[in-house]
């Protein structure tokens, strides 16, 4: 059994489809004794479209390149000033199913998003972390129903691929970062889901620091006893 601390690797920015191939590759070449990793990253402008995304939400594209990738979800964006970590790890080793890791996936965006002093929500039936367009002074928001993203916005998008037992893909969260291109499609498969960066909502923070954070959650959440 693998009870090392996962293995944290900074990819600076990298173009997104040789690093969704080389996550590929390393998790068909793992075996059982293979630790788990974080991969860090950054990508240059690019939309990538779930396994089982429609290409109508990609509205207007333009010169942004589209790669059509075997992650779960719909449609997002990836571009600079987005802190993306990719766990690549056994989830058998770990004891947990797609739905734990989603969660636990969500719960350690969430800390990284309170270390900050920002409120992270999750909406049951839409995979991702959101916040309050109003900042909420009691810190205590109230439970979300299905699909309702009423005074929401996007900050974090997830998607993840399982093949025998082992995970790649994951989270992206805006920092610092353009939005406009995420005007140009229907954030993961929802017409009119607005999108946010810390940024937008006054948190000035490195994108580094902010990658930094969210892994080091990430990897509480993730390591293997």
């Amino acid at each position: 059994m693998i009870g090392d601390p996962l293995t944290v690797r900074w990819l600076g920015r990298a173009e997104y489809l040789p690093t969704w191939q080389a996550m590929r590759e390393f998790t068909a070449a793992r075996t059982d004794e293979t630790a788990d990793e974080l991969w860090v990253v950054e990508h240059p402008p690019v939309f990538t479209l779930g396994q089982a995304g429609r290409r109508d939400h990609l509205r207007v594209p333009g010169d942004i390149p589209v790669v059509a990738t075997d992650r779960g979800g719909q449609v997002t964006y990836h571009g600079p000033g987005q802190a993306v970590v990719y766990p690549l790890i056994d989830l058998r080793r770990l004891g947990i199913y797609v739905k734990e890791l989603v969660f636990r996936i969500e719960a350690a965006t969430i800390q990284a998003l309170d270390s900050f002093g920002v409120v992270g929500l999750r909406v049951p039936g839409a995979p991702g972390i959101y916040v309050p367009l109003e900042r909420d002074p009691a810190r205590d928001p109230a439970p979300r129903a299905r699909l309702d993203f009423t005074g929401l916005a996007k900050i974090a998008a997830l998607g993840i691929k399982v093949t025998h037992g082992c995970c790649y893909h994951g989270v992206a969260l805006n920092v610092a970062m353009d939005l406009a291109p995420f005007a140009r499609i229907d954030p993961c498969g929802y017409a009119g889901l607005r999108t946010v960066d810390l940024a937008t909502l006054g948190i000035a923070i490195e994108r580094n620091t902010a990658a930094e954070r969210l892994a080091q959650r990430l990897a509480a959440h993730l390591i293997s006893r």
